[in-house]
């Protein structure tokens, strides 16, 4: 089975393809619709309250034939964050959690969970920091609460959860870690944070895959013209599992965006054998 996973900043940007951005993105969505995913999460959806326009939703219909598609909007800024999965196979219940986050962290469209058989397959947007840390405290409780929700997942069946963490968890999951040193992203508190989910019965599957593989990124700043040229990138994009799942994965890939800088999507491979 194939998951996919991407923050592709702005479902109507890839749709609309005006600029030549929104063409790689385009490009990008129609590579990962040739993957056949099983399943495929999107974060950083970018959609209004009302969701889909009909000209997006026609466009992921004729992308992704057949597929169960469910939508998680902000409603309370407009617009902003929201996630989004499609499935081949329906699962037996969708939940838009609450986790009790601070602020309004709960309503702005961060998390979505399928229930299937045999797992749990989920979805999160974790929020940033912010560039000068201002919801630093904030994300600390978010994590906290996130933490607490996956483990009550995890109680009833194993997890397979993906997403923009917004964190490089070690030195090793980011070009230049020491000028990165207490940035979003890569505080020591977000790090520790990471480490606490890690250690409550989850496993980093690119990292278990690849214990010392270095160079393999899944973001590249926009704002630096060279940063994917010079592959000055952060892996802040995971497929984490429950532990008991880890000998079925076979492989964890970051799918190749050319030129385009930001987020690159990352498919998960799980054995034959394995079934959701």
């Amino acid at each position: 089975m194939k998951f996919i996973s991407w923050n592709i900043d702005s479902i109507n940007a890839a749709v609309e393809h005006k600029s030549a951005r929104g063409e790689m993105t385009w490009q990008v969505l129609q590579d990962i619709a040739a993957q056949q995913p099983d399943v495929l999460a999107i974060q950083e959806t970018k959609l209004k309250a009302t969701g889909l326009t009909k000209e997006q939703a026609t466009a992921l219909d004729e992308l992704f034939p057949g597929y169960h598609r469910y939508l998680r909007m902000s409603t309370g800024r407009s617009g902003y964050s929201g996630t989004m999965m499609l499935s081949r196979q329906e699962p037996i219940s969708v939940t838009l959690p609450e986790i009790g986050a601070p602020g309004e962290m709960d309503i702005e469209g961060r998390v979505i969970t399928l229930e299937f058989e045999n797992t749990y397959v989920s979805t999160v947007y974790t929020p940033n920091s912010g560039s000068s840390l201002a919801r630093l405290d904030d994300r600390q409780a978010w994590d906290d609460a996130y933490r607490a929700y996956i483990q009550q997942l995890d109680a009833q069946k194993p997890v397979i959860f993906s997403g923009d963490f917004n964190v490089a968890h070690q030195e090793i999951d980011l070009k230049n870690p020491k000028s990165n040193h207490k940035k979003a992203g890569f505080t020591d508190e977000e790090r520790e944070h990471f480490g606490r989910l890690l250690d409550a019965g989850f496993t980093d599957t690119f990292r278990y895959l690849h214990p010392e593989e270095s160079g393999v990124y899944t973001w590249w700043a926009q704002i630096s013209k060279t940063s994917k040229i010079n592959n000055s990138g952060w892996r802040i994009d995971y497929y984490l599992t429950s532990n008991r799942l880890a000998n079925q994965l076979s492989e964890l890939s970051v799918i190749d965006t050319g030129a385009r800088q930001d987020h690159a999507p990352i498919m998960l491979t799980m054995t034959d054998d394995f079934k959701i």
